[in-house]
């Protein structure tokens, strides 16, 4: 029979509800009954013993609020009657012994991917046209107006046919209420369009606001991003578009480029529009240029990589009260069958670490690196507190609707991600990845700053978690979106690929759920599944400025 409510470690003081529970409802867990004094609904807690006002409330085995009134067995907890309160850490001995999967099942498995001259290898081979600066954006429009449809790589505009309808309706002089009521036919956009350059995934346009304003850092740090873009394995080559005198100056770029790749030998084409004077003719110049880096770009197919060429990116986003015991321990062993085999994984979100620092810094391989953990995680904190704000502030109103409703709670819960392997290096935005194993990266909790991050970083897939659905993207690699409810799944299938909540139904262990996440990696690595973040077009890019983002 399927369980109702769960105890997460031996040590919690609270239970979880995995289905809508009344008051008055008699539920168990390991022989220990429960009298519930209020509703609780689906993936909110309740205390498993009375708890004086002020003392710990313990969830995932570590602190994760301080009760601020005396509550009593069968309660259930609320941001009314629970604070945010979370250990703090030092910098202790090393612990790196860890639960090392076997991977007997994987380890002659390989994928296919794109094999680049300084050893990496890509999921995907992209072509991109970057602006040095904001000013360069609409340049950056008209060449996607000029090279997409020619080239086959524009998306269909599922919509509209749907306006037609209505712009026909109207014009025959049919009413409001008609309009509103009409079912409106949606265009199957099943069928592709033929692509001149048949192993080329496409052709990103990444526009964003940097570039100059702001401070001498910020264009510094763009320049570092940029360059983990360029230097990806699953870029092929680059058009650069640079205004000339902003602060992000292109013999920077160049600098990052050679500093993540000495012997970078990419296609890459700068044009700096005043130099070339009109638009015209650097739009013409950019057009042909591009066209002949396409050319070359062509030439790479996809070829058998071992699986320790894989490096994931660990992310979440619209995480629920069943993230952290579904999807994110689910990936988290993934993450560890993928150290186990000789790849690299990627946790970040810093503001999303509060409360399990110890544990992390524990896992660092060395004092160095637990030193460089503790002091971005303090720095990082204190920034915040500093302009009025805190990691206790970053729980969204979904993420506390649905369970969440402490920082800590959400924190313990989204470290799961990382496994239990032992941390090899700890990185600053935007450093690139140059371990195999897990690395720990500063970033913001924001789902889109972060993943932006990853990628630059190498991460050439994404596990992206959600409980509450986020269609969150990225240009040039593929986002695997994994739910953690069953509800959510059917719901939203559009933009999810993997379902978790099997782990809550009782059909799934999570070791299970682990190994079906990375066998579903090896095939999306290897080209033969579209994820739907890339089948929507969803190309999410937002490079973090490093001021203060939770």
């Amino acid at each position: 029979m399927r369980s109702i409510i769960l105890k997460v470690h031996p040590d919690d003081n609270v239970l979880v509800a995995l289905a809508d529970l009344k008051k008055g409802d008699v539920v168990s867990n390991d022989g220990e009954y429960y009298t519930l004094l209020d509703d609780i609904k689906a993936k909110h807690k309740f205390v498993s013993e009375a708890i004086p006002e002020g003392r710990d409330v313990v969830m995932y085995g570590v602190l994760v609020g301080k009760a601020q009134v005396s509550l009593q067995r069968g309660n259930v907890l609320t941001t009314s009657n629970i604070k945010h309160a979370a250990n703090n850490f030092i910098t202790g001995d090393r612990n790196t012994t860890w639960n090392i999967p076997s991977v007997s099942e994987f380890e002659n498995r390989s994928f296919l991917g794109f094999h680049r001259s300084d050893g990496s290898v890509g999921t995907s081979n992209y072509w991109l046209v970057i602006p040095m600066v904001f000013c360069e954006n609409r340049n950056l429009k008209v060449l996607e107006e000029a090279l997409a449809t020619p080239l086959g790589y524009a998306r269909r505009k599922a919509y509209q046919a749907q306006v037609l309808n209505l712009v026909e309706m109207y014009n025959n002089g049919e009413s409001i209420d008609t309009l509103l009521n009409e079912p409106l036919y949606v265009e199957n956009l099943a069928q592709k369009q033929e692509r001149v350059f048949p192993n080329i995934d496409g052709i990103r346009f990444l526009t964003h606001d940097g570039g100059c304003g702001g401070i001498r850092q910020d264009a510094e740090t763009l320049c570092g991003l940029l360059a983990g873009y360029i230097t990806h394995s699953n870029v092929a080559g680059a058009t650069i578009l640079s205004l000339g005198c902003q602060n992000a100056q292109v013999s920077i770029l160049q600098a990052e480029i050679l500093k993540r790749n000495p012997d970078f030998d990419k296609p890459l084409y700068i044009l700096e529009q005043q130099k070339i004077g009109s638009e015209e003719d650097l739009i013409q110049l950019a057009i042909k240029q591009t066209f002949a880096g396409l050319v070359q770009a062509n030439q790479h197919t996809r070829q058998p990589a071992p699986l320790n060429k894989l490096c994931i990116g660990l992310e979440c986003g619209g995480s629920d009260g069943f993230s952290g015991i579904s999807a994110n321990p689910a990936i988290g062993y993934t993450s560890d069958l993928l150290v186990a085999l000789g790849g690299a994984v990627i946790l970040s979100e810093f503001p999303e670490l509060c409360g399990v620092e110890q544990n992390l810094s524990d896992r660092c391989v060395s004092f160095e690196q637990a030193e460089r953990f503790s002091s971005l995680m303090r720095t990082y904190n204190e920034r915040a507190i500093a302009v009025g704000s805190g990691f206790d502030m970053n729980p969204s109103p979904g993420n506390i609707k649905d369970g969440l409703i402490t920082d800590a709670i959400k924190s313990a819960g989204a470290a799961k991600k990382g496994g239990t392997s032992p941390v090899v290096e700890v990185l600053d935005y935007p450093e690139k990845v140059r371990m195999q194993g897990l690395n720990l990266l500063c970033t913001p909790g924001n789902d889109v700053e972060s993943t932006t991050a990853e990628v630059g970083s190498g991460a050439n897939i994404v596990l992206f978690t959600t409980g509450l659905g986020t269609p969150t993207g990225n240009p040039i690699v593929p986002v695997v979106k994994i739910s953690s409810n069953t509800a959510l799944f059917e719901k939203m299938g559009d933009i999810m690929d993997i379902n978790t909540g099997t782990i809550i139904e009782g059909d799934e262990s999570i070791e299970e759920a682990g190994r079906r996440i990375l066998d579903y990696v090896i095939k999306v690595a290897s080209g033969e599944i579209e994820v739907k973040a890339v089948e929507n077009g969803q190309e999410d890019f937002i490079p973090w400025k490093r001021g203060i983002s939770l």
